[in-house]
């Protein structure tokens, strides 16, 4: 990493070089304003290093060893003889070096100054990092998250882990408690049982993804169970103990649990303790900076983007919330990000991707007579049935006006997500989804014949 020299006066000093950080000082640098990101670890932050592509990565080996175990499906003649989880990390931790490389030589290109080190906020318009003061009339906060875990249970990194913790593993567990269903549960989960590891969920809430759709959830639990992943929803965790083997956890009921090892996957707590937040005036609220709909802090010069700020915790949130900062702050005046329109995708089998309002959201919103919804099932679509998945796009529209939701389970759905956020970030009516042309055969197909159906006229579907 560079030091600081281009002094130590800036337009914007930026503390934290994850998504939200790195990308608000890369559009700052391109609107010529001078700019220093301070960042303790790597560049990138949780996403590039513990979250978003080390696990995605994981995800697409899980895939090769389903593809190498069920070839005879597609008339192949392939084996599954086992996981070499040396040559996974290889593959996986040479996806992220690349990408780390990336962001250090784009922010090298743009004049950015990286400054190295433990940074703490010191005044509405500096930030100190290992004595030294950057100042400048513009700080942004964005200094990430972490993994949360329980009261009374110690996450010790051997038997008890977080995400990070999986993410170095160099066997694959002969079996694993996973608890907590939400994203980071689910994905972890189907990456396991790929590899051939006994998996059980445990999850207080009443359903897996609980924030999704509920028919994305039982499409998931249904495509679980067929895995072979065990999953107790309605289920809050006690206590856990080691064994002699690994773990017994206790839940609520008295029912105990045992396996090799114990992932804590109860979602992710912001970093903001013990970085000069408050004693400079920094709003906080159960951890989370406050900010107004153009992210500023209730200190004023101070913003703050990515984790830290409630709401859904994802990189693309971060790269959207940096980039409106440094506009803003370069005086473009940019739209306010309207939160419900980014987009969200959990890569477990089925993967589940989804825009917008749930149906229950969208009734709350608009009542339950102001709606109408329409699900195509992925049997009719053919490029589906030649990768041998199931699922359905369901869409969501207000009745006679635009979609205000679409929720997707299959392979591959993720990639459908772009035009899902255009048609309900463009305020799409169904009417005019439908006169667009979808090539054939692919699975972008189900989001046009869904949009055709809701508009009245049905294509492939029955009844």
């Amino acid at each position: 990493m560079a030091d600081n020299d281009a002094g130590t006066s800036f337009d914007l000093v930026i503390l934290g070089g994850g998504s939200g950080g790195y990308a608000c000082a890369l559009r700052a640098a391109e609107l010529d304003l001078r700019v220093a990101l301070v960042e303790k670890d790597k560049l990138g932050g949780t996403c590039l290093h513990r979250g978003c592509i080390p696990t995605k990565a994981l995800l697409h080996a899980a895939e090769i060893a389903d593809n190498a175990r069920d070839g005879a499906d597609f008339g192949i003649r392939s084996t599954f003889e086992g996981v070499d989880m040396a040559g996974v990390n290889k593959y996986k931790d040479g996806v992220v070096n690349r990408a780390f490389r990336g962001v250090g030589g784009l922010l090298k290109a743009r004049g950015v100054t990286v400054v190295e080190g433990e940074g703490r906020l010191v005044a509405p318009n500096a930030v100190q990092v290992n004595g030294t003061r950057y100042e400048a009339p513009h700080v942004v906060l964005s200094t990430g998250s972490y993994s949360r875990t329980l009261p009374g249970l110690e996450v010790d990194g051997e038997r008890v882990i977080s995400s990070e913790h999986a993410l170095q593993l160099t066997d694959v567990p002969s079996s694993v408690i996973v608890l907590g269903g939400g994203v980071i549960g689910v994905e972890f989960a189907s990456v396991w049982r790929s590899f051939g590891a006994d998996v059980t969920i445990i999850e207080a809430l009443p359903r897996l993804l609980a924030a999704e759709d509920e028919a994305c959830s039982k499409a998931v639990e249904r495509g679980f169970r067929k895995r072979g992943i065990t999953y107790k929803t309605n289920t809050p965790y006690k206590s856990v103990e080691r064994t002699d083997q690994g773990v017994r956890l206790t839940v609520e009921s008295g029912d105990t649990y045992d396996a090799e090892l114990l992932l804590v996957a109860v979602g992710r707590g912001p970093s903001t303790a013990g970085l000069g937040y408050e004693d400079v005036g920094v709003e906080l609220e159960r951890g989370f900076v406050r900010v107004d709909e153009r992210l500023r802090t209730s200190v004023p010069g101070v913003r703050a983007a990515g984790d830290i700020v409630f709401g859904l915790q994802l990189a693309h949130r971060g790269f959207q919330q940096g980039i409106f900062i440094a506009e803003d702050i370069a005086g473009l005046d940019p739209p306010v990000i309207d939160e419900t329109g980014i987009p969200r995708v959990t890569y477990c089998d089925p993967e589940v991707a989804s825009m917008g309002l749930t149906e229950a959201a969208a009734k709350e919103q608009h009542g339950a007579d102001g709606i109408e919804t329409f699900t195509y099932d992925l049997a009719g679509n053919p490029k589906s049935q030649i990768l041998k998945t199931q699922g359905f796009v369901k869409v969501v529209r207000a009745k006679n006006g635009p979609v205000v939701g679409i929720h997707m389970v299959g392979a591959r759905v993720g990639e459908l997500v772009g035009e899902a956020q255009l048609i309900y970030n463009w305020e799409a009516f169904p009417e005019e989804v439908a006169q667009l042309v979808h090539m054939h055969p692919t699975q972008s197909e189900a989001i046009g014949e869904a949009h055709l159906a809701l508009a009245g006229k049905p294509l492939h579907v029955h009844g």
